[in-house]
């Protein structure tokens, strides 16, 4: 548990880090595009982590799987922190967040992101239920298949790998239409993309039938979660001034994330009822999530044409701006 918490933390600060990063270091037509890729190596070690899993189902048996088996994988994972180190080695501070720094005076991003920008954390936390969708199709749905409908593992495991290969295409694809028309409406159109295609997924996976698992699989996941997934980076960090951006990020999604991946197994369980097997109760619990997050997502600011000196301005209040300045000019 205290291992798990540990790497909470450390993904939670990991996540919003990098993304702020990309965010500032792009261009100003580009910011989607650049900050979507944060989402590919979040998307590529999932389809790898996935795909490793697959040889040990096949070769080794149940017992062995859950006994030592499956810490195969993550010892081979030890070489993403050699991979890492060097990468933050070389890696340098945008020059928007060197110009805040220089003059920031407040001691407590936090203190200062709770005073001033609370809303923007409970927007956000409400907006990444979505990942509630991923939960259920990567959770909920893999258990449903093979424990409740008798489908094979293995085969099973292939639908994620499939719709991750998608989503390596889908995610920059959609992140490029953002930047052109915004985020807004290409994250919307994700959300409904999935509250509807969650039925006929589910429907398929208690059908069996493999195409129709298959394909309805590429169009939920690789599709349609790709293009809410994709655009989030862009869309949440742009909701914050550059003094609290990966502060009020790693909040705002962490919160999100913790409420969809830590109750949506649980009440996917509940809905489908004793046999497990009511699973458009389970789609319907998946459509409320998509209904919050949309909801979520029409009260921001679509901050396409912006430049990050202007989305900062936005965000920052009267109030918050002239006590910053009053900060500034006393150190002076």
């Amino acid at each position: 548990m205290l291992c798990r918490v540990i790497q909470g933390l450390s993904a939670s600060g990991e996540q919003a880090s990098a993304i702020s990063v990309s965010l500032e270091h792009s261009t100003e037509k580009h910011r989607a595009l650049t900050t979507s890729w944060t989402l590919q190596g979040t998307q590529f070690g999932t389809l790898l982590a996935t795909a490793v899993f697959i040889p040990l189902t096949v070769f080794l048996t149940e017992e062995q799987l859950f006994s030592w088996g499956w810490r195969i994988p993550f010892w081979i994972s030890a070489v993403v922190v050699l991979v890492a180190y060097i990468i933050r080695r070389t890696l340098e501070e945008p020059p928007k967040f060197q110009e805040e720094a220089a003059h920031d005076d407040h001691a407590t991003p936090l203190g200062h992101l709770l005073r001033f920008h609370k809303a923007a954390v409970i927007r956000i936390a409400a907006v990444a239920l979505i990942n509630t969708v991923l939960i259920v199709f990567q959770v909920w749905a893999l258990s449903y298949g093979t424990s409740v409908v008798g489908l094979d593992r293995s085969t099973m495991l292939l639908v994620a790998v499939l719709a991750n290969g998608v989503a390596l295409a889908a995610i920059p694809l959609a992140a490029m239409v953002a930047d052109r028309i915004g985020r807004k409406p290409v994250f919307i159109a994700g959300v409904i993309g999935c509250a509807v295609m969650t039925y006929p997924y589910l429907g398929a996976v208690t059908s069996g039938n493999w195409t129709l698992i298959f394909l309805m699989g590429a169009v939920l996941a690789g599709f349609f979660y790709s293009m809410a997934n994709g655009i989030w980076p862009s869309f949440y960090s742009e909701m914050f001034p550059t003094r609290v951006r990966v502060t009020g990020l790693a909040l705002g999604t962490q919160i999100g994330f913790a409420l969809s991946g830590g109750f949506a197994p649980p009440l996917a369980s509940f809905f489908a009822g004793s046999d497990g097997t009511n699973w458009v109760a389970v789609a319907i619990m998946v459509s409320c999530a998509c209904l919050i997050s949309g909801t979520a997502a029409m009260t921001a600011t679509e901050t396409k044409d912006r430049t990050l000196d202007d989305i900062d301005a936005l965000h920052t209040s009267r109030t918050e701006a002239l006590m910053l300045g009053d900060l500034t000019a006393a150190k002076r």
